[in-house]
């Protein structure tokens, strides 16, 4: 017997887009931001990220986490924003990025300029 150990990736983005309308949709991804973030400091950090991953149930090892960080942080504090999270879910969908949406289509307006 063998077995298909390959993972499959469906990209729910574009969908989301289209039934939720771009500002449900950046509202969504502020709430994933918001239940990722560390409360007191209003950013994705490490600690944050590692607690969230384990109260979801999630094995990830502290590189990989660091990874995560260090692929969305482009201020380079070590730490994600709200601005900073959108983007890199922009980034990581590739059904958007085939299609060429520009994350500062949704982005400009609807973030929180109190989380960037």
């Amino acid at each position: 017997m063998e077995l298909d150990c390959g993972l499959d990736f469906e990209d729910y983005f574009p969908s989301m887009i289209s039934s939720l309308g771009a500002e449900g949709f950046i509202g969504e991804l502020c709430n994933g931001f918001s239940l990722l973030m560390d409360a007191n400091k209003g950013l994705i950090t490490f600690e944050s990220l590692k607690m969230n991953c384990s109260l979801l149930g999630l094995e990830v090892k502290d590189d990989e986490l660091l990874c995560m960080l260090m692929e969305g942080d482009l201020d380079g504090d070590g730490a994600l924003n709200q601005m900073e999270f959108c983007i890199l879910m922009f980034r990581l969908s590739p059904c958007l990025m085939d299609d060429g949406v520009s994350p500062n289509k949704f982005l400009s307006q609807s973030v929180d300029p109190m989380l960037m």
